[in-house]
């Protein structure tokens, strides 16, 4: 028999195998499943107790919604920086990210949870009427009023929701030929959902052209957008508050670090579909270690960039900026930091340098743990502390430096935690039930890879020899 016959028979049933595996992979349902969305709904009634009892105290004191502002940010700098694992590596054509690009993708629908929880945020942010320090010229003697009051209120919605709206898209768009498979095979009401959803898709060349381009572009704007979401947070929301505070380098920081988190929360998220959802066929070393080199090279960058910021304030000594270090560094939130610097930075190095833990599939997870916990510490330490400061209406407080009087730390209450704890598991949970819609696995691109592949003999071995697309 012809071997491109036999080569081309054996695709075929490579192809059928991968749509029949994942598809009843992804449609059963088990009780394991259920039972933790019900305590992780559990845990987010909780989070809505918590924001209840913040209302009490009303929104004109910006202090006791430190943490609630952290765990926004938490949510941003993690969940909706997880889509880069899959954009990057796909703008670079890389085939080892093809099991979790979906997965990476599916955290975009938690920016609507997160968009919730952006609300009452405006409402704390006072208007520029405080006369406050901001990017936005704004004189309140009359005649001289270049933009609206609420300016940092405006742009920065209509960029947030610009980022949901282009992650959603992204999604949808990477999900389609995949939807198209369940309404023509599926059961139940996940396929009256993605014949909903699927439109018009058949998959003709025209389609999948279509495809490629649109995903190409989406990803690059979901950077771009990014990139512009934190620069607006970090300034309006974060460095703007703190007299004294300036800092060119924060904007590319926040967003840095939103890059190392992203990874980290890929990675935790890869070792739990691995090791609890039955994808041990399709996650493995090759994901791991990819992974794995971009924590490692994240984590090297996180130093730089505080290193490159410190450097500055500790070297020019001014009375403001010694009072910021104090604020972020030396003073009240010195534990918390020490405990930053050590999971976002010393953990990772020595830990991946490390061979044992580097090439097994337990080291890296485990210091994607410590890289989130470390980022949900400095979210704390930033925002709990700019948010404990007192306004620019306080006698004591000047437009260019903080209070002489070092500020004590903000200790969580019982709303905090409730909420800390709530909005956590509510990401979670979002994710979790996108994936009873979508497919966690790319069933199309695993499929894609097939056509790319080939298996041949290399001495005593035989090798697997991949072709870049394009």
């Amino acid at each position: 028999m012809n071997p491109h016959v036999i080569t081309a028979k054996s695709t075929l049933d490579k192809k059928s195998k991968i749509n029949n595996t994942l598809l009843e992979r992804h449609q059963r349902n088990g009780n394991y499943f259920w039972r933790i969305i019900s305590l992780l709904s559990v845990f987010l009634i909780l989070g809505i107790i918590g924001f209840v009892m913040k209302l009490n105290s009303g929104f004109s004191d910006k202090v006791i919604w430190g943490y609630y502002a952290a765990m926004f940010a938490f949510i941003l700098t993690t969940a909706q920086a997880a889509p880069m694992v899959a954009i990057a590596p796909r703008l670079a054509k890389a085939h080892w990210r093809r099991p979790i690009s979906r997965t990476a993708e599916i955290w975009s629908i938690v920016g609507l949870f997160n968009l919730i929880l952006f609300i009452p945020i405006l409402w704390v942010l006072p208007s520029l009427e405080d006369r406050r320090r901001s990017l936005w010229f704004w004189d309140a003697a009359p005649g001289f009023e270049s933009v609206p009051v609420f300016s940092p209120h405006i742009w920065t919605t209509l960029a947030l929701c610009s980022l949901v709206f282009i992650g959603i898209m992204l999604l949808w768009l990477s999900a389609l030929p995949d939807l198209a498979l369940i309404r023509d095979k599926g059961t139940g009401w996940q396929q009256k959902v993605a014949k909903k959803l699927s439109k018009n898709w058949i998959g003709t060349s025209k389609q999948w052209h279509w495809l490629y381009h649109r995903l190409g572009i989406l990803g690059a704007l979901y950077f771009a957008m990014m990139v512009f979401v934190h620069f607006l947070i970090s300034i309006d929301f974060l460095l703007v508050l703190v007299p004294g505070w300036i800092d060119a380098l924060l904007p590319i920081t926040h967003a840095a670090n939103a890059l190392q988190a992203g990874v980290a929360t890929m990675m935790l998220t890869m070792f739990c579909l691995r090791k609890f959802g039955g994808y041990k066929d399709y996650i493995g070393y090759d994901q791991v270690w990819g992974l794995g080199k971009l924590l490692f090279a994240l984590s090297l960058l996180w130093f730089w960039f505080w290193f490159s910021s410190f450097n500055v304030f500790w070297y020019g000594k001014k009375p403001n900026e010694l009072s910021v270090i104090d604020l972020l560094t030396t003073g009240p939130y010195l534990i918390i930091f020490i405990g930053v610097f050590i999971l976002n930075f010393v953990f990772p190095l020595f830990m991946m340098i490390w061979n044992p833990v580097r090439r097994s599939f337990w080291g890296p997870p485990l210091i994607a743990v410590g890289v989130i916990i470390g980022t949900f510490l400095d979210r704390i330490r930033l925002y709990v502390a700019a948010y404990s400061v007192p306004g620019i209406g306080d006698p004591n407080v000047s437009k260019h430096a903080l209070p002489t009087n070092s500020l004590p730390a903000h200790l969580p209450e019982i709303s905090d935690i409730f909420i800390m704890l709530g909005y956590i598991s509510g990401s979670i949970l979002v994710f979790m039930l996108a994936t009873k819609i979508i497919p966690v696995i790319n069933i199309w691109e695993q499929r894609e890879v097939t056509m790319y592949e080939v298996h041949k003999k290399f001495h005593r071995t035989e090798v697997k020899i991949l072709g870049k697309p394009d």
